[in-house]
């Protein structure tokens, strides 16, 4: 098996009616001709949360899974949020003690750190995809995310 055919897949979004407001998140892992689709939602969240969410989510379904841990994983999210904050900011917010550049308290603490945690277990390669631009997997993950916003109308 090449590293290619052996590269775990994951796509994940997340998105609110109103911010804050009725979230929804979903995530597409694909092992090769094979798809788990995972989805979730809140009563109120943010739309930050709901991304952070989604690839929470989704790591932690491919932790568990004994047959996707050891796998390099290509996370492909539409949030610069997500993917520069656990590849970037996330380093300067622990040296700070969880404060930004402004010394205020990072938002989202509480699964920036559980992403951080799965982040360090996994063999994780973060890539940014352009939202509501057609992206097969991507339009999943936002259908995904609309069904269950909807649950919360």
């Amino acid at each position: 098996m090449s590293a290619m055919e052996n590269t775990l897949t994951i796509y994940t979004d997340g998105g609110c009616s109103g911010n804050p407001g009725p979230g929804g998140w979903g995530c597409v892992i694909i092992d090769g001709g094979n798809l788990t689709k995972i989805s979730g939602g809140e009563e109120r969240s943010t739309n930050n949360r709901m991304e952070l969410t989604a690839a929470i989510a989704a790591l932690d379904a491919a932790y568990k899974n004994s047959e996707w841990r050891e796998r390099k994983i290509e996370v492909y999210s539409d949030s610069q949020y997500v993917k520069n904050g656990i590849t970037s900011w996330i380093k300067k917010w622990k040296s700070n003690g969880w404060r930004t550049a402004a010394k205020k308290p990072v938002l989202n603490q509480d699964l920036w750190r559980e992403l951080d945690e799965l982040y360090g277990r996994l063999n994780i390669d973060w890539k940014w995809v352009k939202g509501h631009a057609g992206v097969e997997y991507n339009e999943i993950c936002d259908q995904l995310c609309k069904m269950e916003m909807e649950k919360f109308r």
